[in-house]
């Protein structure tokens, strides 16, 4: 019989909240859907080199961001979402997605 090192010891509610907590804090945050975030530039009067030149890519990845093609890696990732935020906070009704709209991966065509 294998015996792990926490076999028997009980950890305080406080240990486990903590390590939830890094848990949760170590996950990426989840990015808006592709028509929400071109929703929220578009309503913000920006345009995708706009975004780009802020971010640091180039305008073909918000494009392929905002077709859902391609999703920003970080650091990209991270100013991306803290541009989204801050637009959802200004323009909430751009930030909310449209029910029953088909999102850009379930809308098929070539690519």
């Amino acid at each position: 019989m294998v015996t792990t090192i926490m076999e028997g010891l009980t950890m305080p509610d406080s240990d486990r909240s903590q390590q939830v907590d890094a848990l949760l804090n170590g996950l990426p945050e989840v990015l808006p859907p592709p028509r929400v975030c071109t929703k929220l530039r578009l309503a913000a009067g920006l345009t995708q080199q706009d975004v780009a030149d802020a971010v640091g890519v180039k305008r073909v990845a918000v494009t392929r961001w905002e077709l859902g093609q391609t999703s920003p890696r970080r650091p990209h990732r991270e100013n991306y979402l803290r541009l989204l935020k801050g637009l959802a906070e200004r323009f909430p009704e751009a930030a909310k997605a449209d029910e029953g709209m088909p999102t850009p991966a379930s809308e098929g065509g070539s690519g």
